[in-house]
C-alpha cells in the first residue's frame, strides 16, 4: 500500500486523530504523531513509515533522534482509513491508562 496519494496520506491521519496526539506529515510524507512530554521542545514522537505492504510503527522517548530506528510498537496494514484506526488504537493504548502508558 503506497501513501503516495495525498488523498491516501489524508484519509489515514482523519482516521488516526486522537485528542492526545497532534498528527501531520513530516518533510518525507512520513505520518507522525507527537505529544507533549513536559519539557519543552521534546515530545514523544510516533511515526508510522511504509513498510512492505503495509507501515512499521516506532516510538521516539523525548530527545531521541528520529531520523534513526526508533522502538517499533506496531504494523499498520489495509486500506489507508483502516490503517489510520488502527494507528489511532495504538496511540491511544500510549495515553493515560492505556496499556503502554508513557510515563
Amino acid at each position: 500500500m503506497s501513501l503516495s496519494s495525498r488523498d491516501n496520506s489524508q484519509r489515514l491521519l482523519d482516521a488516526a486523530r486522537s485528542p492526545e496526539w497532534s498528527l501531520g506529515l513530516d518533510r518525507h510524507g512520513t505520518v507522525m504523531a507527537t505529544r507533549d512530554s513536559g519539557p519543552i521542545g521534546m515530545p514523544w514522537v510516533v511515526m508510522a513509515r511504509p513498510h512492505g505492504r503495509g507501515m512499521r510503527v516506532s516510538l521516539y522517548a523525548p530527545g531521541d533522534d528520529s531520523d534513526l530506528e526508533g522502538d517499533v510498537i506496531g504494523e499498520l496494514s489495509g486500506n489507508p482509513r483502516e490503517m489510520g484506526r488502527q494507528l489511532r488504537v495504538i496511540l491511544e493504548d500510549l495515553g493515560p491508562g492505556g496499556d503502554q502508558s508513557l510515563s
